[in-house]
């Protein structure tokens, strides 16, 4: 029950309390036969036959530029990453930009360069847009919103609904990078390192993935991270979810400045990753596929769907169990 009187940083971090924000306000106002909270996009009949899609995001990171991207990449990856997680083909974006007076012209253009570098590489068309100017001091420099507009291929569905006990988990690569990249790039704490954000379309892995039909879901752990995708699938299907620590990807470096600071990585968002929830049959098959392609190298099958109560357990390193908790209070908030 949302309880608090005035919003925090933690109604957006992808955990309960934004979740109960989300039911609580904007799904109980909005409610419409087309309105599932829990999807990325939506499935919106146009009459032409086909499954179209549609998400909207919004992106307030902070630096605006950081090792591996920019919040002008990060805009296209993200929207492209919605859309294709659902299995659909994105085709088309809109862009609002919300820009603090006293930007650099120089940082301008070279955000949406790489904005347009994005979008060109991944395919899509930039065909609508708005921008807007506020005052010093009320801004972060630069936010950005976007729109997507993508087509599911026919005979394509993936959903919470289809997740069964005995299903495997996957995940495309290391999970962490665009967290701890963001952080280091603040230069707020006395840390160096060579992290770079994961942010990149996963348009190359879910194509692989629709070839095979024992797929169930597929979302990308950004805010919130591993845990919180985790905690989505085990709420909804009311099964348990059990990770295996010693499988989960985490490089060195990410995993250094955790312990240093207390962080843990499965709640650190990734830009570039896909879970993947599939039958016990196929994973061996999607998993090869993944490690074949560049984007998929570090691939790794981490965990299962098993029958019990809607928790989500690790098994430790040291041959230990704990209860990943639903993520409350943001760890690093403005990574997105």
């Amino acid at each position: 029950m949302l309880e608090d009187r005035y919003i925090g940083l933690a109604h957006g971090n992808g955990g309960r309390y934004m979740r109960e924000l989300i039911a609580e306000i904007f799904a109980r106002h909005l409610a419409n036969p087309g309105l599932d909270t829990r999807l990325d996009a939506a499935a919106i009949d146009l009459g032409d036959g086909g499954v179209t899609f549609m998400t909207t995001d919004g992106f307030i990171v902070q630096p605006l530029e950081f090792p591996g991207g920019s919040i002008g990449s990060l805009a296209v990856h993200g929207t492209v990453n919605d859309l294709a997680v659902c299995g659909a083909e994105p085709k088309f974006l809109t862009l609002n930009a919300f820009i603090e007076e006293g930007l650099e012209v120089a940082a301008l253009d070279r955000i949406v360069a790489d904005l347009a570098a994005a979008a060109r590489a991944t395919g899509v068309a930039v065909v609508a847009g708005d921008t807007k100017v506020v005052p010093r001091g009320e801004g972060g420099g630069l936010y950005l919103a976007t729109t997507g507009v993508g087509v599911r291929p026919t005979g394509c569905h993936y959903a919470l609904e289809n997740i069964q006990a005995g299903d495997r988990v996957l995940v495309s690569g290391p999970v962490g990078d665009h967290g701890i990249c963001v952080m280091l790039a603040r230069g707020d704490f006395d840390i160096s390192g060579d992290v770079r954000s994961d942010s990149a379309s996963v348009l190359p892995l879910t194509r692989a993935a629709r070839d095979f039909p024992g797929v169930r879901f597929m979302r990308d752990p950004t805010r919130g991270g591993l845990a919180s995708v985790a905690h989505e699938i085990a709420t909804a299907t009311q099964l348990t979810v059990r990770l295996r620590e010693l499988d989960i990807p985490v490089r060195d470096p990410v995993q250094m400045v955790c312990e240093m600071l207390g962080y843990d990585p499965y709640y650190l968002a990734c830009e570039g990753r896909v879970v993947a929830v599939v039958a016990a049959e196929q994973a061996d098959d999607l998993l090869a596929a993944w490690r074949d392609m560049e984007q998929g190298a570090g691939a790794a099958m981490i965990g299962t769907v098993e029958p019990g109560n809607d928790r989500v357990i690790l098994e430790t390193s040291v041959l230990g169990e704990r209860l990943l908790e639903e993520l409350e209070e943001d760890p690093l908030p403005r990574i997105c």
